[in-house]
């Protein structure tokens, strides 16, 4: 399997700037659910840089697999799984009783997303040397 490590990073950088402006045209659950891309992109290139590959979209599984001494502690895990959270109901109505996921999601939500996956990709960045 070709290492392809740079490539999901920019990727996840394109993904979280994708967030940014979702946030500009008030598209807050697309906002959300770019912001979780990101860090999966991220946590993706992680597992290449270390040889491996990881199978799913959960941030938190991605992270509490890496090894020991790669993992982060646990405020990052967190962000990671308030990210997770955020997969399926921004772009399903059936995530809700009623309603489209434009109706559940504002600028607060779309603002911490976006934080976060900017805290998984510093992350990710400092574990990949270069």
């Amino acid at each position: 399997m070709p290492r392809r490590v740079e490539d999901w990073l920019r990727q996840a950088e394109k993904d979280l700037k994708h967030a940014r402006n979702s946030i500009a045209s008030q598209d807050f659950e697309w906002a959300c659910f770019a912001a979780q891309q990101a860090a999966e992109k991220a946590l993706k290139a992680l597992y290449q840089q270390m040889d491996g590959e990881f199978i799913g979209y959960s941030l938190l599984k991605m992270m509490r697999e890496l090894p020991a001494d790669s993992r982060p502690a646990e405020p990052l895990q967190a962000r990671a799984a308030a990210l997770d959270k955020l997969y399926i109901p921004t772009r399903y109505p059936n995530g809700f009783d009623s309603g489209a996921p434009s109706d559940y999601f504002d600028t607060a939500d779309a603002g911490k997303a976006v934080d976060d996956a900017q805290a998984v990709i510093e992350f990710v960045r400092r574990k990949i040397p270069g």
